[in-house]
């Protein structure tokens, strides 16, 4: 599994122009699930993503982890994350889970960070076509790969 963790003031997805999910401070999570990927990398990925340390304490300095800092999550499913450019101009997504594997793994990471968060995780639309607009605080963006572990 593969994420890129945006740390935002506001994310939110609207789906044929109609705003379907929000939220204020906290974290957008782009989540892309790979053909393999099992819960192990879900709890691997939760654990790092709740933890880590990159939202400002009161002196500025990143100290304080999601659940320290009080805020949301907002996750939407992307399976180009694991686009390959290796040959050619047109990205091979050979790597993604297929859309029932990813659907199911995309689900259950939603669940089990959900039981992580004081507030419920709001998350886009598995598989439909988002517009996800965001204003990326400081700004701070990290990818992790769970098959990778650094």
């Amino acid at each position: 599994m593969r994420v890129i963790l945006q740390r935002v003031s506001s994310a939110s997805v609207n789906i044929d122009q109609k705003k379907t999910a929000q939220i204020a401070h906290g974290l957008l999570i782009l989540l892309g699930v790979e053909t393999g990927d099992e819960l192990d990398d879900i709890d691997w990925l939760i654990g790092k993503i709740t933890k880590m340390r990159i939202f400002d304490d009161p002196q500025g300095k990143m100290n304080l982890s999601l659940l320290d800092s009080g805020g949301a999550a907002l996750v939407v499913s992307q399976f180009t994350l694991h686009a390959s450019t290796k040959k050619g101009n047109r990205p091979s997504f050979i790597k993604a889970a297929r859309p029932e594997e990813a659907q199911a793994l995309y689900q259950k990471f939603c669940d089990t960070l959900s039981k992580k968060l004081p507030e419920p995780v709001e998350t886009g639309s598995f598989g439909a076509s988002m517009e996800v607009s965001l204003v990326n605080n400081g700004p701070v963006t990290i990818s992790m790969d769970s098959r990778q572990r650094e």
